[in-house]
């Protein structure tokens, strides 16, 4: 991505971390997310534009866009644009007939295929009237603006909260580590590292190869997370361990629909790690590490792929690798691009997709004054090597799977969500049927 220079007005330093994420964009995988809102009934552009403008535009990041300078290596900057034009940051759209879900997909599709625009902030926000009886809006940002818990905090302000209630999860306090531990802790981050590098690189698959233009863009039916709770609560897994387990399954089901031997390969998926300190909750830019974990696609039996993903995760809760993986990046924000593309082929290679996990609201919003029904988001995949985002939000009580994907490699995401949605019912099954079998076993009289 090339950046406006303007050097006359005022500029602010970016952070190392986040200069590493807007280096990161691939020629045509950028690291802007795209996050989407469906309401219950129409917003009117009028209602929208206010609440952008009061409530959106007074984060600093969102009146900024990005400039390269310094010499003799430029660096990224936050530079402020005192005449923002919020019109050209706002689209307003009506979804093409049938305005249907698909009609909808399709139209996320072309929004996230385009790259935003360098000479200004980084931020777009289209209104899509017609869909269904309510609209969307769809938002659209660079990664280096800020990670899912700081976009946590601007959705605290974008939102009409219940009373009482927060879109952004408590983030307990780190206690400062001491001299021994910092040392423990740098030592095994890099044995960590060290342990990814060697390791052999994803096998070609449909979520690798050569990149098209586009991008394709598919989202599941909502799963309910106390089911989800139930499904886990036999082997104690986590609503987390559940909802990726499920999610193995469909990538498994996916990859032998294309006729790869699931029995012989690795999948692997970075997953980022929220490393944000309590003191800097409500503040922008990315402050998480990324872990690698493997997917059960090997495993046959729907139990084995849980049980495999509830220990791999409690592993690598306990793995140094994350803050080890944020260290690394804070050195890749302060070299040259072409340094950083060679560091994130390396690591890119040991992997297939981005896998995330993002807690939402806990209660019904409000946007503009009218009820939220759904929301969901797609989770970039930049790089050279990555083919495929995948994202988990809950809000609501309710969990949405969301795939975004390279068109070329894979034109047909709607298979793994669909997939998702099945390989959760037949968990649900499973502990139905081992539910009832209990109750059996107890109301059986014995000898």
């Amino acid at each position: 991505m090339v950046a406006a220079r303007t050097p006359t007005l005022q500029t602010h330093p970016m952070s190392a971390v986040d200069a590493a994420w807007y280096h990161i964009d691939g020629p045509v995988n950028t690291a802007v997310v795209t996050a989407v809102a469906i309401t219950a009934r129409p917003l009117t552009l009028r209602r929208l534009r206010a609440v952008l403008e009061r409530d959106l535009l007074c984060f600093d990041r969102f009146r900024q866009r990005v400039v390269e300078q310094g010499f003799p290596i430029a660096t990224p900057a936050w530079q402020d644009v005192d005449d923002l034009d919020l019109d050209s940051h706002l689209r307003h759209v009506a979804l093409p007939a049938p305005q249907d879900d698909a009609a909808l997909r399709a139209l996320v599709d072309e929004l996230a295929s385009t790259p935003l625009d360098p000479a200004r902030p980084l931020w777009q926000v289209h209104l899509v009237e017609r869909v269904g009886a309510g609209s969307a809006m769809v938002l659209r940002y660079h990664h280096c603006i800020g990670d899912g818990t700081a976009m946590m905090t601007v959705a605290s302000r974008l939102f009409d909260m219940p009373h009482g209630s927060s879109v952004r999860p408590p983030i307990p306090p780190r206690p400062e580590p001491g001299l021994v531990e910092q040392a423990s802790l740098v030592l095994g981050g890099a044995a960590a590292l060290l342990t990814q590098l060697v390791k052999t690189s994803d096998p070609p698959s449909p979520f690798k190869g050569e990149f098209g233009a586009g991008k394709r863009v598919a989202w599941s039916e909502p799963v309910d997370i106390a089911d989800v709770k139930a499904i886990g609560e036999g082997i104690g897994a986590k609503v987390n361990d559940v909802l990726v387990a499920a999610t193995a399954g469909a990538l498994r089901a996916y990859l032998r629909g294309r006729g790869i031997d699931t029995a012989h390969t690795t999948l692997r998926a970075m997953v980022p790690v929220d490393l944000r300190p309590a003191e800097r909750a409500g503040e922008l830019g990315n402050e998480f590490g990324l872990v690698i974990l493997d997917l059960p696609v090997s495993q046959a039996r729907m139990i084995d792929r849980l049980k495999a993903t509830k220990r791999r995760m409690d592993a690598l809760k306990n793995s140094p690798l994350a803050l080890a993986m944020q260290l690394l990046f804070d050195i890749f924000g302060r070299v040259p691009k072409a340094l950083e593309d060679v560091a994130s082929l390396v690591f890119g290679s040991k992997t297939s997709l981005v896998l995330t996990n993002v807690i939402g609201p806990r209660a019904r919003v409000g946007l503009a004054g009218v009820p939220v029904e759904r929301m969901m988001f797609c989770v970039p995949h930049p790089g050279r090597e990555l083919g495929m985002g995948v994202s988990i939000l809950s809000y609501a009580g309710r969990a949405t799977l969301t795939v975004i994907a390279d068109a070329h490699l894979v034109p047909d995401p709607e298979a793994i969500t669909r997939g998702f949605n099945r390989e959760f019912a037949a968990m649900q099954r499973r502990v139905a049927g081992l539910c009832a079998g209990a109750r059996r076993a107890r109301a059986t009289p014995q000898e």
